[in-house]
């Protein structure tokens, strides 16, 4: 429209997804489908799976079950991502994990967590194990360990202080010829774990002379085999509908053909699922973040204090404008990165940081705003500011803690060559 048709007083309306430019129509119906979703089917069974307990979560006729089935109902699976050009998918990827995020954050890293060992098979062209794991299947990552957190992600050395060692290793893969055994354990951090179906397993790997951690083995393995025990599913802040624990590996024999990544190709393995994970929490905590300041938005209008609605204070207005701003800025960063790194013959891990850290940030710094906003009501059970505050809390730490990243992104951007 030409801005000589605009009205006196022109004033411009933002869509469900802030300043989003018209969305291919099918994308954009599919976006409205997830929304819907998220608004009538994610929050009420996340409020619900927030007040029971770890094991009542995952117990059968837990609401978690009926999600998941709904879930799988909306048809997000490998063959409809896989039919889409790279352009497509960079839109369509990001606002999926953008909606469900807006729902609920557990619920959404679960579905996420669920879908990696099928999305890594796809990205490594392994027919065998795409054949044998179909994505309707429940997968989990598998990476973490008792000692080691996110060293884990840095099978390269970059960031280990020259004079520490990474240790023992919790879990070994033993290859032999066509076979491989597995002993040892994940920690209780491995999302999915109690409910898991297959695992996407990131481990040391023993080839005869001893476990290597920096050149490691992973596995998508069925978790139906003998010697594969779980823990207890984990009580924690937040998140409380992502179902965590432990997995136990006691001589767990496979054939080699579950190897999805040798030792000479860990390396590539653990910068693709690190990459595809960051880019997936950029999208979930921007939801997250645009949910807690839909809330705040809305509160500002009903609230009424001094005789008005607190919108008409100043101080309202300003905070709710940065937090506006900061849900744009990572909205804009994450759709950036991701486009980037499914069209690049190379993807940026360094770019997928800054899309987890400053989606993750931004995110716990606008719930906190939010729920100042909010006053004492936030605080209560009866509004949803304080689940959304410790659900982002958790944020900063999961695949990789936010420091650690910031730390290795850093390493990124040395260029060798110039300092010859």
């Amino acid at each position: 429209m030409s801005a000589i048709e605009w009205p006196e007083t022109p004033r411009g309306k933002l869509t469900i997804s802030g300043a989003e430019p018209p969305l291919p129509p099918m994308i954009a119906d599919f976006q409205k489908t997830l929304h819907d979703f998220a608004l009538k089917v994610m929050r009420p069974v996340g409020a619900k799976l927030d007040r029971m307990s770890a094991e009542e979560v995952i117990a059968p006729g837990s609401p978690y079950w009926d999600f998941r089935k709904q879930y799988l109902d909306l048809g997000i699976g490998m063959e409809t991502l896989g039919s889409l050009s790279a352009e497509d998918f960079s839109l369509m990827f990001p606002i999926i994990f953008e909606e469900l995020g807006y729902g609920d954050a557990g619920l959404a890293i679960s579905m996420g967590a669920a879908m990696l060992p099928m999305y890594l098979a796809a990205k490594f062209n392994n027919p065998f194990l795409l054949e044998r794991f179909p994505d309707t299947m429940i997968g989990c990552w598998g990476i973490t360990e008792p000692d080691h957190g996110s060293d884990s992600l840095d099978p390269n050395k970059q960031i280990l202080d020259s004079r520490g060692q990474y240790g023992r290793p919790n879990c070994v893969a033993t290859i032999r010829g066509d076979k491989v055994i597995v002993n040892g354990q994940k920690s209780a951090w491995v999302s999915n774990a109690p409910v898991a179906e297959v695992c996407i397993l990131y481990c040391a790997a023993d080839t005869g002379n001893g476990p290597d951690p920096s050149n490691g083995c992973v596995l998508v393995m069925p978790l139906d085999l003998p010697g594969v025990s779980r823990g207890k599913p984990l009580e924690k802040m937040g998140q409380r509908a992502l179902p965590q624990g432990e997995l136990f590996f006691d001589n767990v024999e496979l054939s080699a053909d579950y190897i999805l990544a040798g030792p000479l190709a860990y390396k590539k393995a653990v910068y693709c699922i690190h990459t595809e994970a960051n880019g997936l929490m950029g999208g979930t905590f921007t939801g997250v973040a645009q949910a807690a300041f839909d809330h705040a938005l809305d509160y500002a209008h009903e609230r009424k204090q001094g005789g008005v609605p607190i919108i008409r204070h100043q101080s309202v207005q300003q905070r709710l404008f940065h937090m506006y701003r900061k849900v744009e800025c990572a909205r804009a960063l994450t759709r950036r990165v991701v486009l980037f790194n499914n069209t690049a013959s190379i993807p940026a891990l360094q770019a997928a940081m800054t899309s987890k850290i400053t989606g993750t940030q931004n995110c716990f710094e606008v719930c906190s705003e939010a729920l100042q906003i909010f006053g004492g009501n936030g605080l209560t059970r009866e509004y949803p500011m304080e689940k959304l505050l410790r659900d982002a809390r958790a944020s900063m730490i999961e695949d990789g803690c936010n420091e650690v990243l910031s730390i290795k992104g850093g390493c990124y951007l040395i260029d060798e060559d110039r300092l010859k």
